[in-house]
């Protein structure tokens, strides 16, 4: 199933690369500064981001005119101790099937156009592309778009507990599971 952003055809939607990361960080300190609470988003430096547009993740970017107007991370944990699939019951050989539907920020002026979901949407289908088989996300409790739209697309809530130096979190996952060769979320 598709999702549908609102009038498609002025994004430019891409997966973004080591160039685009100053634009990132940009956004995001932008973005940040207006929130109502420093709680509800965790930070990440630039360094996070130059490792995720390529050795251990993907970053997509929604350009409107010319400008980067929202992005997504999609993490690839591997066998580090920052992977919360030990927590989550993950067999210990299973880890390098974990990934992770990282931070999403989409700038107040263009909230409201689905670009949250499409991003949720776009991660999800990648990690299947990927052959990954666990799925999880962390989200602050008062961030209900956030919360509304794991759940809709099937992710349950695992546990909440201070994350991210002491920022209060919810955890969500999703498994992937195979029927006769086919992946599937559930």
């Amino acid at each position: 199933m598709e999702i549908a952003i609102e009038s498609v055809s002025e994004w430019d939607i891409r997966r973004l690369g080591h160039s685009e990361v100053p634009d990132i960080v940009t956004l995001m300190e932008d973005v940040v500064s207006r929130l109502p609470s420093q709680d509800l988003f965790a930070v990440d430096d630039a360094a996070y981001l130059y490792a995720h547009v390529e050795e251990h993740g993907e970053i997509y970017g929604a350009y409107l005119n010319g400008k980067l107007a929202a992005y997504t991370v999609l993490a690839f944990p591997g066998l580090g101790e920052g992977n919360l699939g030990r927590e989550l019951g993950v067999p210990e050989q299973e880890l390098a099937y974990v990934a992770v539907l990282d931070a999403t920020i989409v700038h107040e002026s263009v909230r409201g156009r689905g670009l949250q979901r499409y991003f949720h949407e776009l991660r999800e289908r990648r990690a299947v592309e990927r052959g990954f088989r666990y799925l999880y996300s962390t989200v602050h409790p008062e961030n209900r778009a956030s919360i509304r739209n794991l759940e809709a697309k099937g992710f349950t809530l695992e546990f909440t507990r201070p994350m991210y130096g002491g920022k209060p979190r919810h955890c969500y996952v999703k498994r992937i599971v195979e029927h006769a060769g086919v992946r599937r979320l559930s």
